[in-house]
């Protein structure tokens, strides 16, 4: 129903969300995905079905639209607009045509893994653990169409975000994972101004 207390409890949903994934974003050095992050949700396509399915802020209102229609117009849209998500690079195999994950560039499988941690932190904000991004993959994780490398890539740093926590596993993400595909990493815990005034 497009109220507007469903209205503003979306917005609020989404500018946090965006808030959270822009901070992790930031911790590894991707300071334009931190930015851009999820830009389509602005979109009419999925703006006004986000708030006419707004799920009081527990889970995505794209359910509200799946129990009804069987289907959510508003995730076929995000899916397709947002390389951080797995579903995007399903395509067809060149060897017999069937749908397979096509591989990801690691700096959106990294994006991938920072939006999981912030949605589990937005939907879960009084009982949040490292362990639950990893819990809530595990639950679905047969069902995902994702390329092997990119699959072992987000279960490693999830399983790596439960035993040794923030910290460690954003470190390692800077250090080891994208500087070792030749993506720039740059300081980071800067204030916002400092990144647009160019005082890195």
């Amino acid at each position: 129903m497009f109220t507007y207390n469903n209205l503003k409890g979306h917005l609020r949903t989404i500018l946090h969300h965006k808030k959270l994934v822009r901070s992790l974003c930031f911790r590894c050095g991707l300071y334009k995905q931190g930015i851009m992050h999820d830009w389509s949700k602005y979109s009419p396509s999925e703006f006004i079905k986000g708030v006419w399915y707004y799920q009081g802020g527990v889970r995505s209102a794209n359910y509200g639209e799946i129990k009804e229609k069987g289907y959510s117009t508003a995730w076929l849209h995000h899916k397709g607009r947002n390389k951080h998500h797995f579903e995007y690079w399903i395509d067809y195999s060149k060897k017999d045509g069937s749908l397979i994950g096509a591989p990801m560039p690691v700096k959106y499988v990294v994006e991938m893994f920072c939006d999981r941690v912030a949605a589990s932190k937005n939907y879960n904000p009084k009982t949040y653990t490292d362990g639950m991004p990893l819990a809530y993959y595990e639950k679905n994780k047969a069902h995902y169409t994702i390329d092997p490398e990119s699959r072992a890539l987000l279960e490693k740093l999830l399983k790596m975000l439960k035993a040794k926590g923030e910290d460690y596993t954003f470190r390692y993400i800077r250090k080891r994972v994208l500087k070792n595909q030749g993506i720039a990493v740059i300081k980071y815990n800067l204030p916002f101004s400092d990144i647009f005034m160019n005082r890195l």
